[in-house]
């Protein structure tokens, strides 16, 4: 019997006349009274490969099953196609209608769809070119991670997604627990007795993982983490998702410039893997968004997608401090004018991302890395830098996306950090393991995270976050 080839192998198919058995769904179809071309897709390739059907060969009940998203199995000849569109085609044989699809019913019709429909059945969209491609690319983006790490030495640790600790005090997490919410335990006074759940403590589902990495980083040098984090933020925006997966690396004995250069060197990697791996899904995405944007005004548009990629590739990154930031958006036109939305009112401004977006695509054209945070702004363990102001912080800035890394050289100094957490009013008992790793051979160390689902933005060109990810969580919906 003949092994099934994926549509992609077969449309690359150097020898023709050669006999292939291909599965898949159909996506369309058209005909006439003498033969039937059907537009087959697997999923491994944008492309479709056409299938004809020779009516006189063919049973007329069986060829009526054939219907848009029913599922068939075809055994043929890969031929050299005479018509326009594609190069080869397959002339079927033998065929099977694996699982039919009501006509009538079918929601996912050849026809445009809008973004919004698609989220409506998400149980389908991965069937349409645009989630098709986006799934591929994704999949390529998950590969160049690991592969990147992995080839500079690095170790992949597999963080809890249940944690007693709130790594970065937001407060705003999914509580994880098996006590009965009508009738809970209470102890004495008055609160619920987490002694009796299941962990014997109060747990949650994961903001980050990072603080566990670090405790990896102590030992190993060069860990990263990648896995799911959870924000029970109630925001209903195009930029907010409840389950998101997060890249974590941390590096021993580096500082803040070693930093700067990994996170870099990182995301270059990634764009140039996805130019060398992706190309054609990225040309779709990119005419898709053209299409979309025909209607706004020039000065809206976005950057074409390609050239905003080797956008990224084209420079070094800028790098300057965040008060050095601050002096050049005061001075900047929209400030003057007062077309920021939000005012820059000087140091201690948490930056939001039409500032971002203007040091970036206007005053310096190239993604830009700012350091020296206000330590005010930023989380409890990142390095305090000597003016007593600022912190080693760091925040790498995209076109069109703003913020897109956030980092920095963790405090490794035992007395500082200790007193930063009792600042801040974190409880010292549930950070007495974290803080053992400044107490046991302490080192200057340093990391960021970078949100996979915003890089997935960045990369596709795609404008929700809904739109990235294959199963979005967000305020009131955990419906697929």
């Amino acid at each position: 019997m003949t092994r099934r080839t994926e549509i992609k192998q077969a449309l690359a198919a150097q020898g023709v006349d050669s006999d292939i058995v291909v599965k898949g769904w159909v996506r369309n179809f058209r005909g006439n009274n003498f033969v039937l071309f059907v537009a087959l897709n697997d999923g491994s390739s944008l492309q479709n490969l056409q299938i004809v059907f020779d009516r006189e060969k063919h049973n007329a009940e069986e060829l009526k099953k054939i219907t848009v998203g029913c599922s068939m199995s075809i055994c043929g000849k890969l031929v050299q196609s005479e018509g326009k569109g594609q190069t080869v085609e397959v002339q079927a044989e033998t065929f099977e209608v694996l699982g039919l699809a009501d006509a009538d019913e079918y929601p996912l019709q050849p026809k445009k769809h809008s973004l919004e429909f698609l989220r409506e059945i998400g149980h389908l969209r991965f069937r349409s070119n645009t989630f098709g491609a986006i799934t591929r690319v994704r999949h390529a983006m998950i590969y160049a991670i690991h592969t990147f790490f992995t080839e500079r030495g690095f170790y992949n640790i597999h963080t809890p997604i249940v944690t007693g600790s709130d790594c970065e005090g937001a407060g705003q997490m999914f509580h994880v627990s098996t006590l009965d919410p009508k009738n809970p335990p209470l102890a004495e006074d008055g609160k619920i007795d987490y002694s009796q759940d299941f962990f014997g403590k109060e747990t949650n589902l994961t903001v980050s993982g990072q603080l566990e990495v670090e405790l990896a980083c102590m030992a190993m040098s060069k860990v990263y983490t990648f896995g799911p984090t959870f924000r029970a933020e109630n925001s209903n925006t195009s930029r907010h998702l409840a389950e998101f997966w997060m890249i974590e690396p941390e590096v021993a004995f580096n500082d803040i410039h070693d930093n700067m250069d990994l996170a870099e060197e990182f995301l270059k990697y990634l764009i140039q893997y996805a130019l060398d791996h992706c190309r054609e899904d990225l040309e779709f995405l990119q005419e898709r968004l053209l299409q979309e944007e025909k209607s706004k005004p020039e000065s809206e548009r976005s950057m074409p997608l390609l050239e905003k990629l080797q956008f990224v590739l084209a420079s070094d990154f800028e790098r300057l401090t965040y008060t050095e930031a601050i002096e050049i958006l005061q001075k900047s036109k929209p400030a003057q004018k007062g077309q920021f939305k939000y005012e820059v009112k000087g140091f201690g401004t948490d930056l939001q991302s039409e500032h971002e977006r203007y040091l970036v695509e206007k005053h310096f054209k190239k993604p830009v890395i700012l350091t020296g945070y206000p330590k005010e702004i930023k989380a409890f363990y990142m390095k305090q830098n000597p003016d007593g102001k600022t912190v080693a912080a760091m925040d790498v800035l995209f076109p069109q996306i703003g913020e897109i890394i956030g980092g920095s050289e963790r405090e490794a100094d035992y007395e500082k950090l200790k007193n930063r957490i009792e600042e801040v009013g974190i409880p010292m008992k549930e950070m007495w393991w974290y803080l053992d790793t400044r107490r046991f051979g302490t080192v200057p160390h340093a990391g960021f995270g970078l949100g996979f689902e915003r890089l997935m933005l960045f990369v596709t060109g795609m404008t929700n976050i809904r739109d990235v990810i294959p199963f979005p969580r967000y305020p009131k919906s955990a419906e697929f």
